[in-house]
């Protein structure tokens, strides 16, 4: 039997996934020493349902990788771009470069950005100089957009004292705490009580801050057995970490804003107020500087509907009668940036999906 060189030597058969725009999908069979060039070609005869009459067609094309975006290559082979088996690629009509303009085009275009071009200062006041002035205020309007973050921080600081209230009622508290609590410690010990370690990081600790925390604390100490005592005990372990909750300044942020006159003490205060957002702060420093910092530490209208509905929600009920939650609401108000970290957890990230949900429909009406 007569067999062909190239069936001898061809590489691994591949099945690849091609898709194009308009939602047309197919499997196409290629070896693995098959050129991208060719494998283009042969989507397009399949695409266009026999042979190429323009040869600009197969130019005006390109396969993409739809997992990395990456533009395949014409010249490589498939092998070559690491293409596997039911890949998906997409096969894409290139855009037309644009048409240069021609000379009399340049022309009326030149003379139309004159035309259009802006008037300076001197003109702007003769042509508005017999105009009434009018005064509007627009930190009104500016207040009355309220921001979600300057909200999220009344909300979180709200829902702790309902979360401390409902764990105060669990029987394991205590414990819970005096291991979330050792993160804010100084006084250093040798010894790690690997069950405490794991449940540290259960609750979303890194390893090495909890593995610190274990050594600065004896967390071996044990809840009081009476009612009245445990509940006293987690009321001064709440008031503890609230005490020492410690904004952080960005330091960048810090830097860029006393370069502009402000003095650093105006600075923090513009930064924290503001969750270490540089722009926002700013504005902030320019502007009626409200809320003021001593307003960061007050919570939400409780009998506001915007609270009365985040509290009616059965997910965010839930959430608080879990320790995690309020240890992540803390993080958060000390830690603006980690919102991100706590919104992608498994536990608290749900919680925090309702209460931006919540938050963005009553906004808008």
């Amino acid at each position: 039997m007569f067999v062909q060189e190239e069936k001898i030597f061809a590489g691994k058969v591949l099945k690849i996934h091609i898709c194009t725009m308009d939602g047309t999908e197919w499997l196409e069979e290629v070896t693995e020493d098959t050129t991208v060039e060719k494998l283009k070609e042969k989507c397009l005869k399949h695409y266009v349902h026999g042979s190429l009459e323009d040869p600009k067609t197969l130019t005006h094309h390109k396969l993409i990788h739809a997992a990395t975006e990456r533009v395949l290559t014409d010249s490589k082979t498939v092998a070559d771009e690491n293409l596997k088996d039911k890949e998906v690629l997409l096969l894409i009509k290139k855009r037309p470069p644009p048409t240069p303009p021609k000379m009399a085009e340049v022309s009326s275009e030149e003379k139309k950005k004159q035309d259009n071009k802006a008037p300076d200062k001197d003109a702007i006041l003769k042509a508005t100089g017999n105009l009434s002035t009018r005064h509007t205020d627009r930190t009104v309007t500016q207040h009355n957009i309220r921001d979600f973050q300057t909200e999220l921080r009344k909300i979180l600081v709200s829902l702790i004292e309902v979360a401390q209230k409902l764990l105060a009622l669990n029987p394991d508290a205590v414990e819970l705490f005096k291991k979330a609590n050792a993160m804010l410690d100084e006084d250093e010990e040798d010894r790690v009580d690997e069950t405490a370690l794991q449940q540290l990081t259960e609750m979303g600790f890194p390893e090495s801050r909890a593995i610190k925390a274990l050594r600065l604390n004896h967390l071996s100490s044990q809840a009081s057995s009476e009612e009245s005592s445990r509940q006293d005990e987690l009321t001064e372990i709440f008031k503890r970490i609230r005490r020492k909750r410690e904004f952080r300044p960005d330091s960048r942020a810090v830097i860029a804003l006393m370069e502009m006159g402000f003095d650093e003490k105006e600075v923090v205060d513009a930064l924290r107020v503001n969750n270490n957002q540089q722009d926002a702060a700013c504005e902030w420093l320019l502007g009626d500087r409200k809320p003021s910092p001593e307003d960061l530490d007050k919570g939400i209208d409780t009998n506001s509907p915007l609270f009365q509905a985040i509290l009616e929600n059965p997910v965010v009920q839930l959430g608080l009668t879990n320790p995690k939650t309020l240890l992540a609401f803390e993080d958060m108000l000390e830690n603006p940036l980690n919102s991100t970290q706590w919104m992608n957890d498994p536990e608290t990230g749900p919680v925090m999906l309702q209460i931006s949900r919540i938050f963005q429909t009553l906004n808008r009406t």
